[in-house]
Formats: C-alpha cells, sequence, structure tokens
C-alpha cells in the first residue's frame, strides 16, 4: 500500500525540491553550529589555553574556566539558538505544526 498523502513520502521515492531545500538549510545550519562549539571547546579550552589565562573570571583564569564551564554555556546558547532557528526554517518550509 503506498502513501501518497501530502505528509507521507513520494511513492518514486524521489524527494521534492522543498524537502532538500529543507534539509540542505538544516545540514547547514548544523555545520556552522558545531564547528563553533568545536573552537569554543578546544579552541579555547586547549588551543589558545595560555593566552587566555592571562585574563580571569571569578578568579580562575581564563582558560581553564572555558575549559571546565564555558563550553557547557556556548554548547546550551547553540541549542537555544539552533531550536529558535529551527523553527524559523521548519515554518519557511511549512513544515511546523
Amino acid at each position: 500500500m503506498s502513501d501518497n498523502s501530502p505528509d507521507g513520502p513520494a511513492s518514486d521515492g524521489a524527494t521534492s525540491a522543498n524537502e532538500t531545500a529543507y534539509w540542505s538549510q538544516n545540514i547547514r545550519l548544523l555545520s556552522v553550529l558545531m564547528s563553533i562549539w568545536f573552537v569554543v571547546s578546544f579552541g579555547a579550552g586547549i588551543l589558545f589555553r595560555d593566552f587566555l589565562d592571562q585574563f580571569s573570571i571569578g578568579g580562575y583564569p581564563l582558560g581553564f574556566w572555558f575549559a571546565q564551564q564555558g563550553a557547557i554555556y556556548f554548547f546550551i546558547l547553540l541549542i537555544i539558538f539552533y531550536s529558535v532557528r529551527m523553527k524559523q526554517i521548519e515554518r519557511q518550509y511549512d513544515l511546523d505544526d
């Protein structure tokens, strides 16, 4: 039994241009956000730690702070941004609930 409803998959297995554009935008957003997270967590916590340790937050060296807490805070902010942005993208492609 094939599902030819607008919400179901196409019977021939092909994806529409709308679906392709949606997933392309989704993957691009994920790539950018994961790159930012990598730079913040690996870069600030490891690569640039010596430079960042010149500064302090709450009495702790900034490089140490990024390695212990800063990367987690940035990750949470990126998740919130991703959620908000995906709602906009879903509305753009009429995929919201």
